[in-house]
């Protein structure tokens, strides 16, 4: 099956206010208008980059939404530094209309009150018209997990006696291990593994690590992938020195680091060929791995360490899934219900 390559992001850099200053006249249907937005903008994408403690993931995120809202605000004329509450409820309206999910128009939002909240202390406009504006309600889900017969299958499925088969068997085997993010087992250095001890170190986001166990079995693939099917995928990349700095744990058949997109790939992959009858993505082996040690008798605080989470409540919401299946259960078993 086909994978990918890392991408890079963007380079930026960032501009000396002092001499945009006398730009703040320029009116939205100039000519350089456009060009005026965009650097703003990509001064406040270097700002982030440089002093925000927020994952790559986030920054692209958000570099993502504030273009989208940058073209609105040029198709419809309007001035960045000028803008009103009313007209960015319409651009609110018009992510409604979209269909974006709750979650999704939040992000715009908080990237759009952060670069608004950067250009008032910048001194370039005196106007935050977007700090007022309301967030939408998040409908509170439970996650989706896998059951432990749907795990299995999903593991079986990979030919463990081919090169990509082994490589992708040993991500499975990490992300139910671990209840790692997909990025983190991306950004998963050969050097963040001790088969002695049994463990993983993390990165996770704005870069803080943690250390997580793994089982036997999951130890046993990766050191089989490390040991046989790494050094055949590095000896696919044509710069052979490149390839003896590469770290990477997971490597493409072109011999290179994979990205977290071609790494979802992978999963997606192995999701149809199971047949199974449930919609998953990676992160639903994060829901799965940490409902399954709550289910077990863990204790919340040390599900949080495993997780990553910054704060306790991200965590407590597993309690509901793990309490549920526990009633689910129950009923099963008892004969009168």
């Amino acid at each position: 099956m086909s994978d990918g390559v890392s991408s890079k992001t963007s380079e930026h850099t960032e501009i000396n206010c002092s001499q945009v200053k006398p730009a703040c006249g320029i009116k939205p249907d100039d000519d350089s208008y456009s060009a005026y937005v965009q650097q703003l903008m990509e001064s406040f994408i270097q700002h982030l980059m440089t002093t925000q403690n927020l994952s790559p993931n986030t920054t692209r995120a958000y570099e993502t939404d504030l273009k989208a809202y940058v073209r609105w605000l040029i198709k419809n004329s309007y001035d960045l530094l000028d803008i009103s509450h009313k007209q960015l409820r319409s651009y609110l309206a018009q992510l409604y209309a979209a269909r974006y999910a709750s979650r999704t128009i939040n992000r715009h939002l908080s990237a759009i009150r952060a670069w608004y909240k950067w250009l008032v202390r910048k001194g370039l406009t005196k106007k935050d018209s977007a700090a007022a504006l309301a967030s939408p309600k998040i409908p509170k889900t439970l996650p989706h997990v896998l059951s432990e017969s749907s795990i299995e299958k999903l593991l079986a499925t990979c030919q463990e006696d081919t090169v990509c088969g082994l490589r992708d068997r040993a991500l499975l085997e990490l992300l139910y291990a671990t209840g790692c993010r997909i990025s983190e087992a991306a950004h998963l250095c050969v050097s963040d593994i001790s088969f002695d001890s049994k463990q993983v170190r993390l990165f996770g986001k704005g870069s803080k690590e943690r250390i997580v166990p793994i089982y036997p079995e999951c130890a046993r693939i990766l050191h089989m992938y490390l040991t046989t099917a790494r050094p055949v995928l590095l000896s696919k990349q044509k710069n052979q020195a490149q390839a003896q700095t590469n770290q990477h744990v997971f490597i493409s058949t072109r011999g290179k680091a994979m990205s977290d997109q071609a790494l979802r790939y992978v999963f997606e992959h192995y999701m149809r060929l199971s047949h199974l009858q449930e919609i998953a993505t990676p992160h639903t082996m994060r829901h799965s791995f940490a409902t399954e040690l709550l289910s077990h008798g863990a204790d919340l605080r040390s599900v949080q360490e495993l997780l990553g989470h910054a704060s306790l409540a991200t965590t407590q919401i597993y309690t509901h899934v793990s309490v549920n299946a526990l009633k689910d259960a129950a009923r099963r078993a008892n004969p009168r219900a």
